[in-house]
């Protein structure tokens, strides 16, 4: 009686119940609590957040760059006292004197008084300049060039944040993938304890009433602080990986995370295993290399005139004076043509096709790398897939070992020992199960990321 207590309940309905947990029907969709915290990771991650400032810079600079087409207004004024330095000696006595003399005699009058020679500052005294100047430029290559440059740099600026959104969506389901491996790693030992722990209790009874020899109890008191060890083990590995998984979602790393059911193995029918184009990375260097394109026109744009034109409207006076005679307008077209500068402008020119060179013959390389990588994910996919498989033939194998061997057991005509060693291959195609299940999960991870198909909407 004790026997059939301790081998039926324990054994048939617990292994069948895990053998249900890893063989229940789900699909990718059926994820939702994985979904809810993708979307969450992706709202409060630091790093994210900081390429969102990086882009709101990036537009900034785009806006600046527009507004250097529109009109400038720009208010300056002067305002000098001087004395000292170089003058203009007028004669205005010896010119006018003699004959004011003249006319003083002819009239009988002081009417014309006589004048003093003057010596004119010419550094302006107690004067002012005040005026509104307004710029326009009206033909400016480089201008141009710098508008299509920041435009590119916003939108490298955004595929960057979508390359980070995608590593941080491999993370987070890697991560939660491993929490749930330690998990169902857990649940395995616990079982499994609880069934050595009553093996011996019921092995130290038998022993007791001289049923059975001392090795028996031995051994089994063995497996149970064997089991208490690796379950310690697999708590440390589901913490630390509860640790990561919050880290990652930027809250605090003792919250509970909640679970979806565990989910059978990735459809690997609609993947694409030779399509890399839409990586981040290839339309990086794609955006890089039309920079470089309106890098090397910047440089090349010496070799159109700048035109220009200005507008002022302003007064300018001696001792504050406003009026009609003071006020002005100035109005002027400039233009400026770079015609020689000692060779400069060509080596920068030289310099912007070596770069536009260097980004093209690089985009060939890194497409190769991630066509590289892309089958590597798939091989290690199908490894993982095949591992699995063989683990779920592996433990019905051991199921029914084990359950012939505790029949035998229970009829006397097996030993502890081998009693003990199918509960250990039972137990362990259980965690192989597990880890080869959770693995799949986490190459098919891999390869959403090496082809960019999970979808970041």
């Amino acid at each position: 009686m004790i026997i059939n207590y301790l081998f039926k309940p324990l054994g048939q309905w617990r292994a069948l119940l895990f053998i249900l947990l890893i063989s229940a029907p789900s699909c990718l969709n059926a994820q939702s609590q994985l979904s809810a915290y993708i979307s969450q990771g992706l709202s409060t991650n630091q790093s994210i957040k900081e390429q969102d400032f990086l882009l709101k810079r990036n537009i900034y600079l785009l806006q600046e760059a527009k507004s250097m087409f529109l009109p400038t207004i720009t208010f300056s004024t002067t305002y000098t006292r001087a004395d000292g330095g170089r003058t203009i000696d007028f004669p205005t006595g010896d010119l006018f004197n003699a004959a004011y003399a003249t006319l003083n005699q002819l009239t009988g009058s002081n009417s014309f008084p006589q004048l003093q020679n003057q010596s004119i500052l010419l550094n302006p005294d107690n004067f002012y300049d005040a005026k509104f100047r307004t710029s326009l430029p009206i033909l400016n290559a480089e201008l141009v060039y710098n508008k299509r440059i920041k435009s590119q740099q916003v939108d490298l600026q955004k595929v960057e944040i979508l390359l980070y959104k995608r590593e941080l969506v491999k993370e987070i389901k890697t991560a939660y993938y491993n929490y749930l491996k330690a998990t169902n790693a857990i649940s395995i030992y616990e079982s499994f304890l609880k069934l050595l722990e009553e093996g011996e209790r019921v092995n130290l009874k038998l022993f007791e009433n001289n049923k059975i020899n001392r090795t028996a109890v031995i051994r089994s008191q063995n497996e149970v602080s064997k089991i208490k060890a690796s379950l310690t083990g697999a708590q440390k590995t589901e913490e630390s990986a509860r640790f990561y998984f919050n880290f990652l979602l930027n809250r605090s790393l003792t919250e509970a995370i909640l679970t979806d059911d565990v989910p059978t193995l990735p459809a690997q029918d609609n993947l694409s295993f030779g399509d890399v184009s839409g990586r981040e990375e290839l339309v990086k260097l794609q955006i890089a290399k039309g920079i470089n394109q309106n890098l090397t026109g910047l440089a090349k744009s010496y070799l159109i005139p700048k035109i220009g034109t200005s507008l002022d409207l302003g007064s300018q006076a001696f001792d504050w004076k406003f009026n009609d005679k003071s006020r002005y307008y100035l109005l002027g077209i400039s233009l400026e043509w770079n015609l020689f500068s000692s060779g400069r402008n060509s080596y920068k020119i030289k310099q912007a096709i070596a770069s536009e060179q260097a980004v093209s013959a690089q985009n060939s390389h890194v497409t190769q790398q991630l066509l590289t990588e892309l089958n590597v994910r798939r091989a290690n996919l199908q490894s993982a897939s095949a591992r699995y498989q063989a683990a779920q033939s592996q433990l019905k194998t051991s199921q029914t070992y084990y359950n012939d061997m505790t029949k035998l057991y229970k009829e006397g005509m097996a030993i502890y020992i081998e009693l003990l060693d199918a509960q250990n291959q039972w137990v362990d195609a259980q965690l192989q199960s597990n880890i080869a299940l959770f693995d799949t999960w986490i190459s098919f991870t891999a390869i959403e990321r090496a082809n960019a198909s999970f979808n970041l909407q």
